[in-house]
């Protein structure tokens, strides 16, 4: 994307001294929920108001939404607390009644990102608008496909843009609703530093209990807003209930973050920092040489198991190597989401190593 510096002024006219705040209910189910959750986000650091209009589900069945009528107590909202609003869309449907309504921020959701199809509809629909637009990424970790429809929207001379990260679906479980692939925004961040990002932890976490964990990382990580999904009665919610905090909870949270400097002039600090990141380098180095001794190793298990005509897989061996990785690495004070991830790149590099010499 060239000029990509226009896609920052729509973040810096808000003229907030703290990272951008914008909560409100994952569904709007009554205009008297809208409203009260409104007034109660009023006066704190939040700056938009969030509400689900449509909300497709994974499967049918569940509540989807109360459709346009929702726009109309959004409207309301806003109009009595002066809060912004917005929304997801997914098609021109969406987008038109959206903008009767004067909603300001349309988003993007991460069902929608997935389709090139959908985002160029929307993108047509959307052209040339001042309205602010905001894409989520992709059900599953594409940096391309999350780039390409903020490419489309740009090419559609949209250039109030920016991007939420609310994680990326596993097949295995974890801890999180869906996984934070940290280093996948943190990629998009380094190749358009200038376009807003913005962390849902709500969808990534799927509980509220760990939603200001991920909150404080992502303003280590210099995010520029948080997309907090803000309930009166969590428990009651009629969707994604588990993972919504009450107002009063969002405004501790607010209270209790850190804000990182990005720079410091001190020399002190600097000295230290580079003596650590010495260490760091020296430590990487002596990694990828070891990761490069046991390739070698693998490659001479896979002469003898061509000799003997023994197949590549040896699923008894991995499952071992996996579960004593674990915990060894437990007792290395290694997270076990980080060994797995860790083995299995390494293991599937090994497999690798030794198709090729199965094919030599």
């Amino acid at each position: 994307m060239e000029n990509k510096k226009e896609l920052r002024n729509w973040l810096d006219d808000f003229g907030l001294d703290h990272p951008l705040v914008i909560a409100g209910p994952c569904s709007a189910e009554t205009e008297e929920q809208v409203l009260k959750i409104a007034h109660q986000l009023k006066d704190t650091d939040a700056t938009v108001l969030r509400a689900g209009i449509w909300k497709p589900r994974t499967r049918p069945g569940n509540f989807e939404g109360v459709g346009a009528l929702g726009l109309k107590w959004l409207k309301k909202a806003k109009e009595e607390t002066g809060m912004l609003t917005t929304t997801e869309v997914a098609n021109a449907n969406h987008v038109d009644l959206a903008m009767e309504n004067d909603v300001d921020i349309l988003w993007i959701g991460a069902r929608t990102t997935v389709s090139p199809f959908i985002v160029q509809d929307i993108a047509d629909a959307l052209k040339g608008t001042d309205k602010t637009v905001l894409v989520k990424n992709p059900v599953n970790p594409d940096l391309s496909l999350w780039l390409g429809a903020v490419e489309r929207f740009h090419t559609a001379d949209i250039k109030n843009l920016g991007v939420i990260h609310r994680g990326f679906s596993a097949y295995e479980k974890t801890k999180y609703r869906n996984n934070p692939e940290w280093q996948i925004a943190i990629e998009l961040q380094n190749k358009f530093p200038d376009l807003p990002l913005i962390l849902d932890p709500s969808h990534i976490a799927g509980r509220r209990d760990i939603i200001f964990d991920l909150c404080q990382t992502a303003l280590d990580l210099n995010y520029d807003g948080l997309m907090v999904e803000t309930h009166h009665t969590p428990d009651d919610a009629w969707s994604d209930a588990a993972q919504q905090i009450t107002p009063a909870a969002l405004v501790q949270i607010m209270k209790d973050l850190k804000i990182r400097k990005e720079v410091s002039e001190s020399e002190d600090f600097k000295n230290k920092l580079n003596t650590l990141r010495a260490k760091i380098d020296v430590a990487d180095n002596q990694l990828i040489d070891l990761l490069s001794k046991r390739m070698k190793i693998s490659d001479e298990i896979g002469r003898v198991k061509k000799s003997q005509n023994v197949s590549v897989l040896q699923t008894k061996r991995w499952n071992e190597i996996l579960g004593n990785m674990v915990l060894e690495g437990e007792q290395h004070g290694l997270s076990e989401e980080f060994i797995l991830r860790l083995f299995k790149a390494v293991h599937q590099e090994s497999i690798n190593h030794q198709e090729k010499i199965m094919k030599a």
